[in-house]
């Protein structure tokens, strides 16, 4: 490498440490002025960035706010809504799911994410292991990848045969097409990433103790068959975009424009409107005279070793 390959390699490395950073960050923020957060990093940082960090910040408390309001619609008019986060390993699909759900109701807003299939499973209709987390009226279920594992990481690794692979393309569309004629809302997001990014990526979570667990030997292969991937993923797109439910793909290799252009996107394609609501009152607090509060035995406290 070059000083400025170098050069431009160590800025790289600082924006994911960063990135890192500002996921502990984040969730501090409603306890602190966000004027007071850009200068808050643990390593030296062009003006220009700490702009865009508190950019980044301001943004990112609006469409969460914004969220709040779409899930409290939806508990409300008891809309259903299935959001499917599709895309290559470290693309970030996990990170934008994290930011959605971060400030919402588990109750209202929950995530799957399915292990491979068991023994049983193999056996049933494709379809059935992801019905049964479909979302009741009031609720938003976003799958952290779903059946489209057929057409993706089943056919590149060989776990599906090919008249499998042909049935899940005829049936597809028209399972979508009947969880929508139910009521169902169906928004489908590809994460897409370049070779470099991925590789970069990879080679951040190998050298970070507390993210090694994200790299499965799946994954790993993955690197090694990046060409049959996109094949698949060009066939997929091509064979299931359709207009009851359309493909939307996220430019990802910025993982905080991913995010913030991915959220902005799905509050526009819900028509949710502010549920207004008296104002809340705290009632006072009851006392009985008679009654006297048991004392707790030493021994069940957990042990105060921090103060």
């Amino acid at each position: 490498m070059d000083n400025e390959e170098i050069g431009k390699l160590h800025r790289r490395i600082e924006r994911e440490l960063l990135d890192s950073y500002d996921e502990e960050l984040e969730l501090e923020l409603d306890d602190r002025r966000l004027d007071d957060v850009a200068p808050c990093e643990p390593l030296p940082c062009p003006l220009q960035e700490k702009r865009r960090r508190h950019r980044y910040f301001q943004e990112l408390l609006r469409l969460q706010g914004e969220l709040v309001k779409l899930q409290d619609w939806v508990a409300t008019t008891r809309h259903r809504v299935v959001i499917l986060f599709e895309g290559r390993d470290a693309a970030g699909k996990g990170g934008v799911i994290k930011r959605i759900t971060q400030r919402l109701n588990p109750r209202v807003c929950r995530v799957v994410a399915l292990p491979a299939p068991n023994d049983r499973e193999r056996t049933q209709w494709y379809f059935q292991r992801y019905v049964t987390h479909l979302p009741a009226a009031g609720e938003m279920v976003l799958f952290d990848r779903s059946w489209y594992n057929r057409a993706g990481v089943e056919r590149v690794m060989g776990f599906c045969t090919d008249d499998e692979y042909e049935e899940f393309f005829r049936s597809v569309p028209e399972f979508e097409r009947m969880l929508v004629r139910s009521g169902i809302q169906l928004i489908k997001y590809w994460f897409s990433i370049t070779d470099e990014e991925q590789h970069f990526r990879f080679l951040s979570r190998i050298h970070d103790s507390l993210k090694q667990w994200k790299l499965s030997p799946m994954d790993l292969e993955s690197r090694a068959r990046w060409e049959r991937y996109t094949v698949a993923k060009e066939i997929m797109l091509e064979r299931t975009h359709i207009p009851e439910a359309p493909w939307w793909i996220v430019n990802a290799d910025d993982k905080k424009s991913a995010r913030l252009n991915c959220i902005h996107h799905l509050l526009e394609r819900i028509p949710y409107t502010e549920i207004q609501r008296p104002p809340i009152q705290l009632p006072a607090r009851v006392r009985n005279p008679e009654y006297t509060r048991q004392p707790v035995p030493a021994e069940m406290f957990v042990p105060e070793w921090f103060r």
